[in-house]
């Protein structure tokens, strides 16, 4: 596994790219290591893919460097840089079969017909595609192309491996299948992985670590249950999952008030009086057995119920809290046990564990 004094297999520093006075990616530094599949996770126009883009060659930064497997690439043209990439639009020839579509990398840097047969057999072999071989892309569905590309990418047996956004053409029940098989490829191909996409669930299920990216900056580094449980912005506590803000004020060291409660909560030595925003997951939200022994309990009325199949979300509000609201995840038999329903008033606890504080900008 992952030493932590690893030789970083890719080391970006300092990246800078404008285009005129626009500046796209502002001073991002990081270092991937071998084997690790790492996701480059933001909204639109957040530099992500003109970071995976610069990486591949394919747009030259305006400063900074970068170093794969010990080597300077920063002013190597891509045809000298070691990667394979997948684009969103796969980008198969169509007037080829599937097995010269993988062929056609191996042919370029003059591989023997035979050795290349092997090659693209055993890829074929590994993306689960050998019976569709002399098919052409077009008789293919989404989801094969996808792994076509996957196995023409990987064909010269790239360094580097960059995806991007390769699922959001396909329809979700696909997406959640490919999800898995990519990461098991992967595995298989031992390669160091770079996956662009705006989508948290993708990044969630599929990343090592994922790398939070706003306004040409890195918001966040860490493995996703870190930027799940821990964001450490409000950018990244808004843009990965669902969460409550709630407008409060620092009362002391360790509580803030919002509303009429005042709550217990780590409050990272802000100054008393600061403004703040105080953060809640709506699935941390907790009715069930409240006794005075659960910390931060909050009366409140239900305003509202979403059925979401294998759960409800509840808007609560009213009471302590005045004129904020909550929304709170309830699985379904717990929202059976308490008889929700609009207009009932309840007891809720919002643990100080799971609280997170964010000064207001």
């Amino acid at each position: 596994m992952h030493h932590e004094n690893a030789q970083p297999y890719l080391q970006i520093r300092n990246l800078t790219k404008k285009f005129g006075e626009f500046i796209a990616l502002k001073d991002i530094s990081i270092d991937i290591i071998e084997n690790e599949f790492v996701c480059f996770l933001g909204p639109s126009g957040c530099g992500k893919t003109t970071l995976l883009r610069v990486i591949a060659g394919l747009d030259i930064q305006t400063y900074g460097s970068i170093i794969q497997a010990g080597k300077d690439i920063s002013s190597l043209p891509p045809s000298e840089r070691d990667f394979g990439i997948v684009f969103q639009s796969y980008a198969l020839f169509p007037n080829l079969t599937i097995t010269r579509n993988v062929a056609v990398g191996l042919e370029n840097v003059g591989m023997p017909a035979p050795k290349v047969q092997h090659r693209v057999d055993e890829l074929l072999e590994l993306v689960g595609l050998v019976d569709q071989k002399d098919k052409y892309p077009a008789q293919l569905s989404g989801g094969q192309q996808q792994r076509v590309a996957l196995a023409r990418a990987m064909a010269i047996s790239p360094g580097l491996l960059l995806l991007d956004e390769p699922l959001s053409a396909l329809d979700a029940k696909v997406r959640s299948r490919l999800r898995h098989e990519i990461k098991e490829l992967q595995h298989k191909f031992a390669v160091t992985t770079i996956m662009v996409t705006h989508d948290q669930e993708e990044a969630l299920t599929m990343a090592d670590r994922i790398v939070v990216m706003d306004n040409g900056i890195i918001e966040q580094v860490g493995k996703p249950e870190e930027i799940y449980r821990s964001p450490k912005t409000k950018f990244v506590a808004d843009f990965v999952g669902t969460m409550n803000f709630l407008s409060g004020t620092i009362v002391s060291n360790g509580t803030a008030k919002v509303g009429d409660v005042v709550l217990t909560c780590d409050t990272e030595d802000l100054p008393v009086g600061s403004s703040v925003m105080v953060a809640i997951r709506p699935e941390e939200i907790n009715a069930r057995n409240i006794t005075n022994s659960d910390s931060n309990i909050v009366q409140i009325e239900v305003l509202h119920i979403e059925f979401l199949g294998s759960f409800c979300r509840v808007k609560l509000g009213g009471g302590d809290l005045k004129d904020v609201s909550l929304r709170a995840d309830f699985s379904i038999s717990l929202t059976r046990l308490l008889s929700i329903k609009v207009g009932l008033k309840l007891k809720v606890s919002l643990p100080s564990k799971f609280i997170c504080i964010y000064l207001t900008d």
